[in-house]
């Protein structure tokens, strides 16, 4: 980060040059294809994916909550009901702050509880393991809420990258604690063409560009007005969602080689 440029140059007299990081090839948006493959797969093991099988008027159809085949065909269409797929990475521990996440979604159920029929229903899906995660898992399944579902899967190397190509938004909960630091968590993210809601930071906005790339805030009641605000008239119509998301794929299209090359291979031959 430029913030760590600076800080080698004023605390160690270090110069150094930013080099960004960007994500693996692995990290790719997911097709919907894939996507039923894989909600299909992780449906053997967790059964919250479970969206029954849909009866249509040409023949039954296999189904998930976000995707279904067409009837009488293994052709794959994303489900015109399916909830909007929150995803979040965390370790769980004081550094990331899950109960922001969970205020936010307990005021977001609230609302549609209160009548706003533009917003759609949430599956949050909420990666990694950490000391804290059964304390707020607790306190999920104590107050289970309306129109928020959450699922904590450890998922294998191959389909993490697949899930995050699938989500809608993706929600970094990552403060910093150099405040020197970009989380790769969103990097990723980026790769797989998903736009961010970032908690803010010093030098944070080096990597999100707020209103371009995704949004940052600070309370929990601010995350739940951007969530509200994005996929408000989802999946129909969320054009505040899909311009941020077309800004992601541009910022997708110089890769990690690439981008060597352009920054720091000259350093390289110069000595």
């Amino acid at each position: 980060s430029q913030a760590m440029q600076e800080d080698l140059n004023s605390v160690w007299g270090v110069q150094a040059d930013v080099l960004y990081d960007k994500p693996s090839s692995a990290f790719q948006p997911t097709d919907i294809e894939e996507r039923h493959a894989l909600f299909q797969h992780l449906l053997e093991e967790y059964p919250e994916l479970a969206g029954g099988e849909r009866d249509e008027p040409c023949g039954p159809c296999k189904s998930n909550l976000f995707t279904q085949t067409e009837p009488n065909s293994d052709v794959a269409m994303l489900r015109p009901d399916r909830p909007a797929l929150i995803v979040s990475s965390t370790s769980w521990t004081e550094d990331e702050d899950f109960s922001v996440l969970l205020e936010a979604l307990k005021e977001y159920s609230a609302r549609k509880e209160q009548g706003d029929s533009g917003l759609p229903d949430l599956f949050c899906v909420i990666t990694g393991k950490g000391p804290q995660k059964e304390h707020y898992m607790s306190l999920i399944r104590a107050d289970p809420l309306t129109h928020v579902k959450f699922l904590t899967p450890w998922l294998s190397a191959q389909d993490y990258p697949k899930l995050l190509g699938c989500a809608d938004l993706g929600v970094c909960l990552h403060t910093s604690s150099s405040k020197l630091d970009l989380p790769m968590k969103v990097v990723d993210m980026f790769g797989c063409g998903v736009p961010v809601c970032a908690i803010d930071y010093p030098c944070l906005r080096e990597l999100v560009k707020p209103g371009q790339t995704g949004l940052v805030f600070e309370t929990s009641s601010e995350l739940c007005q951007q969530i509200c605000e994005l996929l408000q008239g989802f999946p129909k119509s969320s054009q505040q969602l899909e311009s941020l998301r077309s800004n992601v794929h541009k910022w997708r299209l110089v890769c990690w080689h690439d981008n060597w090359r352009a920054v720091a291979l000259s350093k390289f031959r110069d000595h």
